[in-house]
């Protein structure tokens, strides 16, 4: 395996030229809510010349490198739809995982359409850290015994997370095919992108540290803690193809989640 160059300058082309050329997402039937996407996107990293590891089902990321420390994880999106956030199904978003830098592929496509043929109507690749920098978390799945009339009932605390997704945090990125990527990152000196922002993200003052249910009520409480990184920043920038669209790339206002938040059935089918 190689660590450099980055393969996402590469990757991000592919995906540029294939919509441009009018390369379609193709699904089997309108029963394929899932794989429809990560096929184009596997396609494409196939194109640009890199191999992946076998993808095995709720694997992460959806795409390893065989030659590349780096993974891409594909998430699809209906327009009109849910676009702002994304469920992270037992995975935190960030930008590395078991040694990988992580790259998040969104791409959005029609939502109402009878043909199971359709274009990319917008795309987004961004470096996992701009969702989520913190790398010291280490995800897990508890569960405990005695609970039900008999006392022979397990539950299972399986963590879902609910990360913002780039059209929620950034201005100019809907309707256009956009790459983000860290601060040093080779695709600086790919020739064939152009730089559109200069993006920067600060770690908040506190975080959640600590939450708890009540069975009896069914109310979720959290507890936060002052951030030992608080205050930190981690900047970004914003490419396109060479050739394409100019406009700009900005941060918006930050977008926080309500301390308790009640998700609906419709919230929890996110397409992954």
């Amino acid at each position: 395996m190689t660590g450099s160059p980055s393969t996402c300058g590469a990757v991000f082309l592919a995906c540029h030229d294939a919509a441009a050329s009018g390369v379609l997402i193709r699904r089997s039937d309108k029963n394929d809510k899932e794989f429809h996407f990560q096929n184009w996107v596997a396609d494409r990293i196939e194109e640009a010349g890199f191999r992946v590891h076998p993808p095995k089902r709720n694997s992460y990321p959806d795409f390893a490198l065989v030659d590349h420390f780096e993974g891409y994880e594909v998430k699809g999106l209906k327009r009109p739809g849910r676009h702002l956030d994304f469920d992270c199904n037992s995975q935190i978003a960030n930008g590395s995982h078991q040694g990988r830098s992580i790259y998040y592929v969104f791409g959005r496509y029609p939502a109402r359409t009878s043909s199971n043929e359709y274009a990319v109507e917008d795309l987004v690749i961004c470096h996992g850290d701009f969702l989520n920098a913190d790398r010291t978390y280490e995800h897990l799945n508890k569960s405990f015994a005695g609970f039900g009339s008999f006392g022979d009932i397990k539950v299972r605390d399986r963590k879902m997370y609910i990360a913002p997704t780039p059209y929620s945090l950034t201005e100019g990125t809907e309707g256009e095919f956009t790459l983000i990527a860290p601060v040093g990152s080779a695709c600086a000196a790919n020739p064939e992108l152009t730089l559109v922002g200069e993006l920067e993200r600060m770690e908040s003052d506190r975080v959640v540290t600590d939450y708890s249910f009540n069975l009896r009520t069914n109310t979720l409480n959290t507890e936060e803690s002052v951030n030992p990184t608080a205050g930190s920043e981690h900047r970004f920038l914003a490419f396109r193809a060479k050739g394409g669209s100019d406009r700009e790339v900005r941060m918006k206002q930050p977008r926080r989640f309500p301390a308790q938040r009640t998700w609906s059935d419709v919230d929890d089918h996110q397409e992954s």
